[in-house]
């Protein structure tokens, strides 16, 4: 029988928020910050004393695509831990840590060039074959942010409305998650993760929707209830909700 897999599931930690916050005197950070910070480091505590086995995050690493290299230092810091202690990370950019410009990096982009041990960049759509800490294989499928401006890249969207452009966005995630959960389902016997940046049909909104940026394509809850896939897991709305309750696929922001 095979090894279970114990999987660590973080996402929109938005290191930079200072919202409400004043200056740490002991750190010289906003307060804000420091609290972010603190919360992070007691999940990567948890987890190595836990033993996970993968760590999968779902999105949102900082407040905006243009860290300040003080947040870099930090954040990477915590992520360093999980690979030290022999974690696969999955770090899925989402749109906070997207760049504006095309083909600009990511905020997340230096962990790819670095090739930091046992950490994956998912910008692209991809079924990744992750070996987890105990040899245990196990399939993870990517989703980064839907972007309007991948589409503008192709004269046939060029001249197309807001709504035209969300509609055909719409129909190219739909047949991205259909060929996602259809190439995982190749490798039945290994089990399968979906991993999406996004907002889902039925997911209510958390406190602080002024983080959000932009209106987002809304994908159905249906598509993500595939059977190809044993746990969802979500980031994008801020509010922790599993969206299938009693039933399988669990679907968790």
């Amino acid at each position: 029988m095979p090894q279970p897999i114990k999987l660590l599931h973080l996402a929109d930690i938005h290191v930079g928020m200072e919202n409400y916050g004043r200056l740490d005197s002991q750190s010289g950070l906003n307060s804000r910050v420091v609290d972010f910070l603190r919360r992070m480091s007691q999940v990567i505590d948890q987890a190595i004393d836990q033993e996970i086995d993968i760590c999968i995050f779902a999105g949102d690493a900082y407040k905006n695509q243009r860290p300040n290299p003080t947040f870099q230092r930090e954040f990477s810091r915590r992520i360093k831990r999980l690979a030290d202690h022999d974690v696969p990370v999955i770090m899925l950019i989402g749109n906070h840590d997207m760049a504006t410009a095309d083909r600009a990096a990511s905020s997340l982009d230096i962990f790819g060039v670095l090739d930091v041990p046992g950490v994956i960049v998912a910008d692209r759509e991809e079924v990744h074959q992750i070996t987890c800490r105990r040899g245990q294989p196990l399939q993870v499928a990517t989703v980064p942010y839907p972007q309007r401006g991948r589409l503008l890249a192709h004269d046939v969207f060029k001249n197309m409305t807001l709504d035209d452009l969300d509609l055909a966005l719409g129909e190219i995630m739909h047949q991205n998650l259909t060929d996602l959960a259809a190439e995982a389902m190749e490798k039945p016997d290994i089990p399968a993760v979906l991993t999406a940046h996004l907002s889902v049909s039925e997911a209510k909104q958390g406190s602080e929707q002024s983080v959000m940026i932009g209106r987002d394509i809304v994908v159905l809850k249906s598509l993500l209830a595939n059977p190809a896939w044993d746990y969802v897991a979500l980031g994008h709305i801020h509010k922790h909700q599993e969206l299938n309750k009693g039933q399988h696929p669990p679907i968790v922001y």
